[in-house]
């Protein structure tokens, strides 16, 4: 094989208005060894001196860093830019993944099958005869050098169902099972389809809007607002101070999930939340794979020490404990309240609410809902944290379900009645006591359920 010319370099980079696809752009003199490598590993080309990769199971990073590998051993000088290598040495997973069975690099490996069967349609390696639509896609199509096929979903989930001799058994099988449903040709492409061909075809303004960017990294100042920023801040100090936890990405940059090991917690943080929308989001699970036990979320205008604390809180104790939470009980609600009554907060019960005051300016209050905190099945949150305006219209508030475990809630109520207002005496969890106290008796009954 001859060596690639002396001159020649490569930059690999994230390309700008797709989340993950990747160009490869040249300088010196591209040749034909280069130009075959990049696409066997699965680039195009765009112009003389650019070519991209735009996959459908947004793996392009993952793939990037095998060209670079097998480039280098070819004696090419490939230089990989902040922004791409974040994206490759970060763990990531599918939201709501229906196979959670499988482990990272099984996940990668029926992605990549999806891959090829997407490649094959597009090259036209496979022709597809008849679609239909249920809950997700179905088609039958025949291999101009092969079998009939049935296939079975979308994008990185689609597979190959079952192998027949030719396409007249293949599509007389195809209409028995789906019946009124079939459709003839192809089914419409997907979004995830349309942004990848969009991502293989840009205008000229777009590619040299690619090839003008810088290789440093400049995510940080992604949020325009101060807050955000200083919430972006939090999330990267908190995965950087705990080991345990580890920070993964869905297919969209738009959120970044940092995860315990034991997968029982997990905290998504949404980067670019419009102005007092839901950014953080928190949930606990019974098991990896169980039924979520309690959440919480929180406006773009929480307090970072607010969300500081909550975080530390998480990552305080024993995961399980944390995970399997509280029943609501007169016993739990004294605990979790306990800092704002050692700091003079007055309570009071109003119907189905029983709501703390803070003292003085700003307002702020913790609120309780018995309805929410007792319903079988209900959206409402059991605690509201709040401060600025009033419980009904607050500047930022906290929302807890029911089950919240009283220690997490306990933290961040000692935050609200002291960190807030007073004297800070550290950054993280300090009020963890785990018995009422009996010098700040509960004035209102217990709830009862609420029919």
């Amino acid at each position: 094989m001859p060596s690639p010319t002396a001159d020649l370099h490569l930059r690999l980079d994230l390309l700008n208005g797709r989340p993950s696809a990747v160009t490869a752009t040249m300088t010196g003199t591209p040749t034909h060894t280069v130009r075959a490598l990049l696409a066997l590993h699965g680039f195009v080309p765009l112009d003389d001196t650019m070519m991209v990769m735009a996959r459908i199971d947004r793996e392009e990073p993952y793939y990037a860093d095998q060209a670079a590998h097998a480039l280098r051993a070819e004696g090419v000088a490939v230089d990989i830019t902040p922004r791409l290598r974040e994206e490759i040495n970060t763990e990531w997973t599918w939201a709501n993944y229906p196979m959670h069975w499988c482990t990272p690099d099984e996940v990668r490996e029926v992605s990549n099958d999806a891959q090829k069967i997407y490649d094959d349609i597009r090259s036209g390696r496979l022709v597809i005869h008849a679609h239909a639509h249920g809950w997700t896609t179905v088609a039958v199509g025949t291999y101009r050098d092969g079998p009939s096929v049935h296939l079975h979903g979308e994008n990185h989930l689609r597979v190959e169902a079952g192998q027949f001799g030719g396409p007249a058994t293949a599509i007389a099988e195809f209409e028995r099972l789906y019946g009124d449903a079939v459709r003839p040709g192809p089914a419409p492409a997907t979004d995830t389809e349309l942004e990848a061909e969009q991502a293989r075809s840009p205008s000229e303004s777009e590619s040299k809007a690619a090839d003008a960017q810088p290789p440093t990294r400049t995510a940080d100042c992604a949020v325009t607002d101060a807050g955000g920023t200083d919430h972006e801040t939090l999330l990267n100090d908190f995965l950087e101070a705990h080991g345990t936890w580890e920070k993964w990405r869905t297919w969209s940059d738009d959120t970044t999930h940092a995860v315990h090991e034991s997968l029982v917690l997990r905290a998504e943080f949404i980067h670019e939340a419009d102005p007092s929308d839901t950014q953080w989001k928190i949930a606990a699970y019974e098991s990896p794979v169980g039924e979520r036990r309690w959440h919480a979320t929180a406006n773009t205008v929480v307090p970072v020490e607010i969300m500081r604390v909550l975080l530390d809180s998480l990552a305080s104790t024993d995961a399980a404990e944390i995970a399997a939470g509280s029943e609501i009980t007169e016993t739990t609600i004294r605990e979790a309240t306990r800092p704002l009554a050692d700091a003079g907060w007055e309570h009071a019960v109003d119907g189905r609410f029983i709501r703390w005051q803070a003292p003085g300016d700003p307002p702020g209050g913790v609120q309780f809902d018995a309805l929410a905190a007792n319903a079988q099945q209900s959206d409402l949150p059991a605690w509201t944290f709040w401060r600025d305006g009033n419980h009904g219209r607050p500047g930022w508030a906290v929302h807890f379900s029911p089950r919240t475990a009283a220690a997490v809630l306990q933290d961040v109520a000692f935050e609200m009645a002291v960190g807030l207002d007073g004297p800070r005496a550290g950054t993280g969890p300090q009020s963890r006591l785990r018995a009422p106290s009996p010098a700040a008796p509960l004035r209102a009954a217990a709830p009862s359920r609420t029919r």
